[in-house]
């Protein structure tokens, strides 16, 4: 693979860290955009990036990165927003148009590449605001790209080291002696954020990937109860899960999405009216092999882990 000059927007990320990691590793020129410099002070180390503050939501600055790419990456994905209909418009305006800007700013610059993480089970008609602006998102990016080569991924929950999601069950289990707990039989395919970074970066190149959408899993399905109760169980501190029903869970979860950084909202109860598992074939493009999460997850959950006190801090912050 010949050395790139690859814009990746949203790279400063979980997922994007890792995909600028293994880029830098190959020897290309990587640009990082971000909002906050010192979000970003993760990669600085690396010799081949480049992180420039800015607004990649600013059609003119976005043109600006854009220009001289061989490729874009966008990897750009947010979990809350406020209410609307289809979706709230923090999704529309991270999900939606975000796409659509730069759909038009590779279509003008003449970048043919570009790589987009969406999400499983991503549908404009789907159950939640998330999963209907990953949908359209996907649309716009097709709608407005012209002739452009895209790729696009749906990963189900990504986990590792940096994740916000088995993190935040060690954080909670630490500080709570119960777990009551809404959709517990909710279906989730955890895949390892390293498979999905491997992915992104094999397909690049990858003729035959181009105008397809691959699904990311790893290798075993799981429930909700199942997860929050392997997190309690590492960690020592194993907790009874109350199973709520739905008019109490939809409460539970209205209340916690008052908070600054919600741990939950009704909105992610709802993408959960559909399993998060991979249709039928392969897990993971290309044949890879994926890694299962008993493999890693014992190695950063755990009571000495820093990362889990960090989201306990969040927590008791409240942000």
């Amino acid at each position: 693979m010949k050395t790139k000059n690859i814009l990746l927007v949203g790279g400063s990320g979980f997922l994007g860290s890792s995909v600028v990691r293994r880029l830098a590793a190959q020897g290309h020129r990587l640009t990082v955009p971000t909002r906050h410099r010192e979000r970003a002070r993760h990669l600085l180390v690396l010799p081949t990036v480049e992180v420039v503050e800015t607004d990649v939501h600013d059609e003119i600055r976005l043109a600006g990165l854009v220009a001289d790419q061989d490729a874009v990456i966008n990897l750009v994905g947010i979990l809350h927003s406020r209410h609307g209909l289809p979706y709230g418009p923090d999704f529309a305006r991270a999900h939606v148009a975000l796409p659509r800007r730069i759909a038009a700013a590779c279509r003008a610059a003449g970048v043919r590449r570009v790589l987009h993480v969406s999400a499983l089970n991503a549908d404009p008609e789907g159950p939640s605001q998330y999963l209907r602006s990953k949908g359209d998102g996907e649309a716009a990016l097709r709608e407005d790209g012209g002739d452009i080569d895209l790729t696009i991924f749906r990963p189900s929950v990504i986990f590792g080291p940096e994740d916000a999601f088995l993190n935040l069950f060690a954080a909670l289990q630490h500080r709570f002696p119960l777990m009551p707990l809404g959709s517990p039989q909710a279906k989730f395919q955890p895949v390892y954020v390293e498979d999905v970074a491997q992915a992104l970066v094999a397909s690049l190149d990858c003729r035959d990937a181009v105008g397809r959408a691959f699904c990311c899993c790893g290798p075993r399905v799981y429930t909700l109860a199942e997860l929050v109760r392997y997190v309690g169980e590492q960690i020592g501190k194993p907790r009874p899960i109350i199973a709520l029903p739905e008019a109490l869970a939809r409460l539970q979860a209205g209340l916690l999405e008052l908070l600054p950084n919600p741990p939950m909202s009704v909105d992610n109860l709802d993408s959960m009216d559909v399993d998060s598992v991979c249709p039928g074939g392969e897990p993971l493009p290309f044949g890879a092999t994926p890694i299962a999460l008993e493999a890693v997850a014992p190695e950063y959950l755990g009571a000495s882990s820093p990362r889990y006190r960090y989201y306990g801090y969040r927590i008791k912050a409240r942000r």
